[in-house]
């Protein structure tokens, strides 16, 4: 497994970059717009033109592969919308690295493509509103393709001595969450480059991205509902595997190993065995990683401002 990276957007996918030439012809709204293309959609070019109409800062496409060959039609039709296509396998958190990287604004929304994307679903008045409140990241409510509710809200918890995450449909202005569902929020792009962006080494998606927003509020930021706006899936929305397998493992000494102690973040070395005990990896591998967290977190150290158990403790009081 490789090294925990240590600064953002550290490894560097190979990519192609079309487009996004000339700027918006009218912005209305003060957020840039990051659209993940996870399928493929007949209906994607009036997407395109709604989301072009709606007047965003700032719109980059990015693709899952390559091999999308009517990309060269959308960016004639869409000059101001910047696409990118990976050349090589690469995880939804490093895609949304890359569009990060390609973002000049200091907000950013992030939806999908499986999302019913007609209409304004945010205007110039919630956007300045969101970002008034100035979080980290604030996420909407998400509704099922039949408009029913489903968890979207999630918490920190243990069972015995387990790390757990307890989930809830609950819809309330403000509501605290560990992460959004989903990847989909308006984040404080800054923010979201000071705090490293999602770990390339982590290839489950679930746990690479409650590994970042754990990362995220050890490190004093916050994570919350707005009831605000609202966005529907336009087909079934996607199920979380939540195995714990060895990306579990990179999240577990990353986030629940290391200890506040007065003003810093430790990993201690009576940790190791705790660590060998759970890793599930042979006996070189298990004390290779453990040092590498630990070397991690020891570089990283001042920016913790709690801990794993006193998240836990205090959920909902922070």
């Amino acid at each position: 497994m490789n090294t925990i990276p240590l600064i953002f957007n550290e490894r560097q996918v190979n990519r192609v970059v079309l487009g996004g030439k000339e700027a918006q012809p009218e912005v209305k709204i003060n957020l840039a717009l990051i659209i993940l293309n996870t399928r493929g959609s007949q209906f994607r070019d009036s997407v395109l033109k709604n989301l072009s109409q709606m007047g965003f800062e700032q719109i980059v496409s990015i693709e899952t592969s390559a091999d999308n060959y009517s990309l060269e039609d959308f960016v004639h039709k869409f000059p101001y919308i910047k696409f990118i296509a990976p050349l090589e396998p690469a995880t939804e958190g490093e895609l949304l690295n890359i569009g990060m990287s390609e973002i000049k604004t200091d907000y950013v929304l992030v939806i999908k493509d499986t999302l019913s994307l007609t209409g304004d679903f945010i205007t110039s008045g919630i956007a300045e509103k969101i970002t008034a409140l100035k979080k980290f990241a604030v996420f909407p409510r998400l509704l099922s393709q039949g408009g029913e509710a489903f968890p979207i809200v999630f918490s920190p918890g243990v069972s015995g001595s387990t790390f757990k995450i307890n989930s809830s449909a609950s819809a309330v202005d403000g509501l605290p969450s560990l992460y959004p569902f989903d990847n989909i929020a308006v984040y404080n792009r800054k923010k979201f480059i000071q705090l490293g962006g999602f770990d390339y080494t982590i290839s489950s998606p679930h746990w690479q991205t409650v590994d970042f927003f754990m990362r995220a509020w050890l490190w004093g930021e916050k994570v919350e509902l707005s009831t605000l706006f609202f966005m529907t899936y336009s087909s079934a929305f996607p199920l979380e595997d939540v195995s714990a397998d060895l990306s579990y493992g990179r999240f577990y000494m990353k986030n629940l190993l290391p200890k506040f102690d007065d003003d810093h973040g430790v990993i201690p070395k009576s940790s190791l065995l705790v660590y060998l005990f759970r890793s599930g990896c042979g006996l070189m591998e298990s004390f290779r990683q453990f040092f590498d967290a630990r070397s991690w977190v020891n570089k990283n150290k001042y920016r913790f401002t709690l801990d794993a158990k006193y998240l836990v403790e205090n959920w909902g009081k922070i």
